[in-house]
């Protein structure tokens, strides 16, 4: 497998040092006001602790503003009280410094969220309505993203009024997922934005286009992470620069937020993460759970490598979205 680690920081040379074939570079530290030398392969911002502040610090990090009149911030609203969702109080002080709006699209599953009135009072219960607006995006319907050199899909299908909004901040919870192992920048662009109806188009890698039939439908393995991967290309070429990621690694349950009764998570939390590209981001995520010295991490990688999870990331690198060589660059 293709990676290259270019470590800044002892803490996280430490984490990643027993890596097979893992590059760590021990020799600078990166500080709140000296960038690192370019080494021209993707940068991943990377802050132990998980608090407002350091949210805050590495989206500022990225260098890029989410600029423009509508800003979304896409982030899982969670499926109940139970689910591992990124808590408000956390991510309020940089949904309001961008002055976002939370968004999201309906489920295509039965449950909280697969209609627009359960899915907003699900937002409200879980306190998401109480620091930003809520629009679920495909409440009037849906939309179709061109996609160029789908294998599985001719298309993307996502919320009606995603277009509308001048920048995307894709701020995710790394955990596992039930069907594509790990969930993260990639599943949160691809599923997370697609409409309930464009979830079941990824689901059945191009099958069919009804949530109603997409368990009847449902792509082999490898073809559902292809799809994945192919709609997050359609959202990223749509959105062109005016996107970031900044995933959330903390109650690191192996079932997603679309989980109503998750299993407990055994592994302790590592970090927030942020990268202008979304396959360092997430490759970044999963080394650093493989090289944990935790113990707990054990259940996370049977369902990572269960689900071939690490095939989004190598398909995703192969259509061009991305690259698995980074920069990893801690933040004090």
């Amino acid at each position: 497998m293709k990676k290259t680690f270019f470590v800044l920081g002892l803490a996280a040379a430490a984490v990643l040092a027993s890596c097979g074939g893992a590059k760590a570079d021990t020799s600078a530290s990166a500080s709140n006001d000296a960038e690192p030398v370019d080494s021209g392969v993707s940068k991943v911002y990377f802050i132990k602790d998980i608090t407002p502040e350091n949210l805050v610090k590495v989206y500022e990090a990225l260098g890029r503003r989410a600029d423009g009149k509508n800003v979304a911030v896409k982030v899982s609203t969670g499926e109940s009280n139970k689910s591992n969702h990124l808590d408000t109080a956390l991510i309020r002080p940089l949904v309001q410094l961008v002055n976002g709006t939370i968004v999201e699209c309906n489920t295509a599953y039965e449950g909280n969220r697969n209609a627009t009135e359960k899915h907003l009072k699900a937002a409200a219960e879980h306190g998401f309505t109480s620091i930003a607006k809520v629009d679920i995006m495909d409440a009037e319907g849906d939309t179709l993203l061109p996609l160029e050199g789908g294998k599985h899909l001719k298309y993307d299908i996502v919320g009606k009024s995603y277009p509308g909004y001048d920048f995307t901040v894709v701020l995710s919870h790394f955990k596992g997922h039930a069907m594509g192992g790990f969930g993260g920048a990639l599943k949160n662009i691809s599923i997370g934005i697609a409409s309930s109806n464009g979830k079941a188009y990824i689901h059945s890698a191009g099958k069919v286009e009804d949530a109603s039939v997409i368990w009847r439908n449902i792509a082999e393995q490898d073809d559902f992470l292809e799809s994945m991967a192919e709609a997050a290309k359609a959202v990223i070429n749509h959105a062109g620069d005016n996107i970031l990621y900044i995933n959330v690694a903390n109650r690191l349950s192996v079932d997603c937020d679309c989980d109503g009764n998750p299993a407990v998570p055994k592994m302790g939390d590592i970090g927030i993460l942020a990268s202008l590209d979304p396959v360092a981001l997430d490759r970044a995520c999963v080394d650093l759970v493989f090289n944990s010295d935790d113990p707990g991490k054990d259940d996370l990688i049977e369902r990572i490598n269960s689900r071939h999870g690490t095939h989004t990331l190598d398909y995703a690198e192969q259509i061009g979205i991305g690259s698995q060589e980074y920069e990893l660059v801690e933040l004090q």
